[in-house]
């Protein structure tokens, strides 16, 4: 704690709830991020590590991966 206070604005705390079903999409695209572009990289600044992430965005949303549902609502069954 002695850390955090000796360096204000180093961190933002974010509160995401644990349950949220949203998060594992989250954390494939944080996954997929630091495995592609991010990998074995070494950056000199803050501003260097977010340009590199945002042209890393950049290149795959080139190509995007469209996903396509398979099923229709009312043949779904809910148990």
């Amino acid at each position: 704690m002695k850390y955090l206070k000796a360096n204000p604005d180093r961190f933002e705390f974010v509160f995401t709830p644990k349950h949220g079903s949203w998060l594992n999409m989250i954390e494939i695209f944080f996954s997929k991020i630091a495995r592609s572009f991010l990998r074995h990289i070494r950056v000199c600044s803050k501003d260097e590590l977010v340009e590199r992430i945002y042209r890393g965005i950049s290149q795959i949303n080139e190509e995007p991966v469209i996903f396509k549902w398979r099923y229709k609502m009312d043949e779904i069954t809910v148990a």
